[in-house]
Order: structure tokens, then C-alpha cells, then sequence
């Protein structure tokens, strides 16, 4: 996956289309990823202790790495990273449309 933690990313499809926000949990195994503010799902819990407290608690949802865009730091455009590797062999990502490091 070209999506890693704390990557700024921007929603291509679905309810929250064209917002942005940050990676909390990426889960290669699934495909899916946690973003900030982004598929808010509401959860209705029962107490389960004595004195806890029940409701309704609102909680980001996974969401299909496919549907989002890594957002350049440089040019804030959205972008597939490309990968290359340096002269020292470290393998990096970078922006495909104005060439920065990522």
C-alpha cells in the first residue's frame, strides 16, 4: 500500500467526497484505511458496567484504500505516489505531477 500512517489524504467517492483529512490506522490485510472525520458512523452502546455510561457514539469507519488520494505537501494536488529509489539505495515515494519527495 502507497498509503502510510499520518498521510494527508482527500475521499475520491462515496458521502464524503472531495473531503480531506489524516490517517489514523492503515490495515493492509483488509485494504482499508481509518481517516480522520472522514465515513463518521454512529454507534449505539448499552452500559455494560455500573455507573458507565451508554448512548450513541460518533466513530470514523474504515474506508477502501482505492477511494482515496495521498495530497501532496508541496503542490496539494492529489496523487498516486511513484516510487524511487536514491543513489543510496533508500526507496522513496514521490509526486508524480511536480516531482517532490513525499
Amino acid at each position: 500500500m502507497s498509503i502510510r500512517k499520518d498521510d494527508t489524504v482527500i475521499v475520491l467517492s462515496g458521502k464524503d467526497k472531495g473531503k480531506q483529512g489524516k490517517v489514523l490506522e492503515v490495515m493492509p490485510k483488509d485494504g482499508k484505511v481509518v481517516v480522520e472525520k472522514i465515513n463518521v458512523v454512529s454507534r449505539h452502546t448499552k452500559p455494560r458496567k455500573q455507573g458507565e455510561q451508554g448512548g450513541i457514539i460518533k466513530k470514523e469507519a474504515p474506508i477502501y484504500t482505492c477511494k482515496v488520494q495521498r495530497v501532496c505537501p508541496k503542490c496539494s494536488k492529489p496523487t498516486r505516489p511513484a516510487h524511487k529509489v536514491l543513489a543510496d539505495g533508500k526507496k522513496v515515494r514521490i509526486c508524480k505531477k511536480c516531482g517532490a519527495e513525499i
